[in-house]
């Protein structure tokens, strides 16, 4: 049986959230919310497409439910079938066995639909770039309507992609 030694010493403790502005927030759910319903008629729904992704955005994405970012507050949500989005999110590189699965996902969404490339892979490849099983970025199977570069970006990065896809696309 092996033992592990007993942690010894103060662990590094995360950075405390910055403060939050209740007016900056109450201003942004409300913007997001009339561009969504100007544009939709109701709030933007997303749908997660995992192309081969080392998880590292999915973890940021799982962030965004969470009670620091809240995401429902702003009027977005994610669904559970491309039927119901308005948008694709698009995490990792294009890989050759999930190609199909992505233009499926594109082909049952319901116009008006938006892609976003979320992270450097989805976006070019990223560090998988050049390997036998990647065919590249979203871009070369389905059209990308936004991208958020990062490596993984960070949840307040995403939420501010969002929300200028969604103030861009406003009539």
């Amino acid at each position: 049986m092996v033992k592990f030694p007993a942690l010894r010493g103060a662990l590094p403790k995360a950075d405390p959230p910055g403060p939050v502005d209740a007016a900056t927030v109450a201003s942004l759910a409300e913007r997001l919310n009339a561009a969504s319903q100007a544009r939709l008629g109701h709030g933007l729904a997303i749908r997660h497409v995992n192309t081969g992704s080392c998880n590292g955005c999915e973890l940021e994405l799982r962030a965004l439910t969470g009670v620091l970012y809240d995401l429902s507050r702003f009027g977005l949500r994610f669904v559970d079938s491309p039927r119901h989005a308005d948008v694709l999110l698009v995490t990792g590189p294009l890989t050759q066995n999930l190609r199909q699965a992505l233009e499926q996902a594109w082909d049952a969404t319901p116009d008006p639909k938006w892609v976003v490339a979320l992270g450097d892979c989805a976006v070019d490849g990223g560090v998988f770039k050049g390997s036998y099983a990647v065919l590249g970025g979203t871009g070369n199977s389905v059209p990308v309507d936004l991208t958020i570069s990062g490596c993984p970006p960070s949840p307040s990065r995403i939420l501010s992609g969002l929300r200028a896809l969604l103030e861009a696309n406003s009539p």
